[in-house]
């Protein structure tokens, strides 16, 4: 998501770098170059018009004029230009003061709204909380199963007194206080808080029902279960992937059931980013949630700043960083630290112990798009094969204990074996035993302080030897001999 927003804003600020002033001309070109690129992301044309206005301002004003880099100054507007549509600070999940804490999600049908609540659920599981997910989507065929799926994939207990829709036909449409042909969706979330309180759970996600477009019984069930229950937050979720109709569901929902905060989905998809920078300007609804794949844990707490960080190309260390700390194990690190500074050897075993982390923390793709600058090689990355490194592990599980730990002792008849067992060709292990050789080279030379093998600037050259500093020999000019006498006889004292 948002590659041809993040590439054509790119190349824009390419042609501002190297100028030492910026004319008016040139900001206007900017300003165009900017509102082209988001109207080709989708982002609906009253933000467009906002957005561009306060660039405009402030890039014609003197904190341009005044700048001695002007093209980072005009950077850093637009940055701080998406920060604010993008909803300005980081939005937490409001805790009820006495437990439990209602969630109740809202949406159409499709934006992944079933699959949110089990994420929802983990993330705040890992959180140290008890969650709880309630299935009130009594009409859409089989979603009470798919709840019970994705809960238990979550690890989170279901309530579902109801079987809803099992036949695979929808509700023929209201009977009385709304669709009830399958169960009352009310009722359920009604006695799904009760359920809370008896169990003591201190969170209930109340996963309610969707159609394919915006209707009057869809709005009315949502107002009805709202009424019900009484939610601490309400979440809407969005197909990322929606474009231009983003703004009209949006409000839609906003005037049927005032949602509190917004999650986007699918942003692992090629949704051009028109949605995320839409709903928040015309609902002025913060983003509060991303997700970013089909896995439980593919769920990111969603940070402006970091987000426009990730348009423009400057990366997301923060999440990294992040994602790096639940995925590495404290004690490991440890361990390595000690083998580093002890200048011990790393192992396969280390090896496989940084894979496994590694693969925690998500896809490798994604995790080198968060780096500084990768935007420019989005095609390299697409390219890239991440099976390459299942073959590296299937490879190196195919070693003995013995092995792994005595890398230069693999000789012929072992690589040979290796390659049977990994189901690759001899010239694979070989280059996988010549890279890790360079790899243990490497990590002694920057643990001895050496920097790396090769690399000027870093101490990785040839250590030159030191010339002995040549004593300077006596005057033969006796007034000259007296001073230098004096002055060596004054140092001693």
């Amino acid at each position: 998501m948002f590659t041809s927003l993040s590439d054509r804003l790119t190349a824009t600020f390419k042609n501002l770098r190297g100028k030492g002033r910026l004319s008016e001309s040139d900001v206007n070109k900017t300003i165009r170059d900017i509102r082209m690129a988001l109207l080709e992301a989708d982002v609906a044309l009253p933000v467009v018009k906002e957005f561009t206005h306060g660039v405009r301002e402030r890039a014609l004003g003197a904190e341009v004029s005044e700048a001695l880099n002007p093209a980072q100054q005009v950077i850093k507007i637009v940055n701080d230009e998406l920060v604010h549509i993008l909803g300005g600070e980081t939005r937490p999940l409001r805790l009820a003061k006495n437990p439990p804490t209602v969630v109740m999600l809202a949406g159409l049908q499709g934006s992944g709204k079933t699959t949110f609540a089990g994420k929802l659920g983990a993330w705040l599981k890992e959180k140290g909380h008890t969650p709880l997910l309630v299935a009130a989507d009594l009409q859409r065929p089989n979603a009470v199963t798919q709840l019970e799926v994705v809960g238990q994939r979550a690890g989170v207990p279901v309530f579902a007194p109801e079987r809803g829709n099992v036949g695979g036909h929808d509700a023929v449409g209201p009977t009385g206080e709304g669709t009830r042909s399958f169960g009352d969706p009310v009722q359920v979330a009604e006695d799904g808080i009760q359920h809370a309180c008896d169990k003591l759970y201190d969170v209930v996600i109340v996963d309610t029902a969707g159609r394919l477009a915006v209707d009057a019984d869809l709005m009315d069930q949502a107002r009805r279960i709202r009424e019900a229950v009484d939610p601490d937050e309400v979440l809407f979720v969005i197909d990322a992937m929606i474009g231009q109709a983003a703004v009209e569901t949006a409000q839609a929902f906003q005037d049927g059931v005032d949602f509190t905060g917004v999650v986007l989905t699918k942003l692992d998809g090629d949704a051009r980013g028109g949605a995320a920078l839409s709903v928040v300007g015309t609902t002025g609804r913060p983003i509060m949630y991303a997700s970013t794949g089909e896995g439980v844990k593919d769920i990111e707490v969603f940070h402006p700043d970091r987000m426009a960080s990730r348009i423009l190309d400057m990366g997301d260390i923060l999440t990294l960083i992040e994602q790096a700390e639940k995925a590495f194990d404290a004690q490991q690190a440890r361990e390595m630290e000690r083998k580093f500074l002890a200048q011990e050897d790393f192992t396969f075993d280390d090896f496989l112990g940084q894979m496994a982390a590694i693969k925690k923390m998500g896809s490798l793709k994604s995790m080198l798009k968060m780096m500084p600058g990768m935007g420019q090689m989005s095609a390299q990355l697409d390219a890239l094969d991440e099976r390459e490194f299942d073959r590296i592990e299937a490879m190196v599980r195919s070693m003995t204990p013995f092995e792994r730990t005595h890398p230069k002792q693999i000789n012929g008849s072992r690589r040979a074996r290796i390659a049977r067992g990994s189901g690759v060709s001899v010239s694979e292990v070989n280059q996988l035993l010549v890279r890790f050789g360079e790899a243990q080279k490497m990590m002694k030379s920057l643990a001895r302080g050496g920097g790396i093998p090769g690399m000027p600037g870093t101490g990785g050259g040839k250590a030159r030897k030191q010339q002995p500093q040549r004593r300077k020999g006596k005057s033969g000019n006796p007034a000259k001999r007296a001073q230098q006498e004096a002055a060596a006889a004054q140092r001693r004292s």
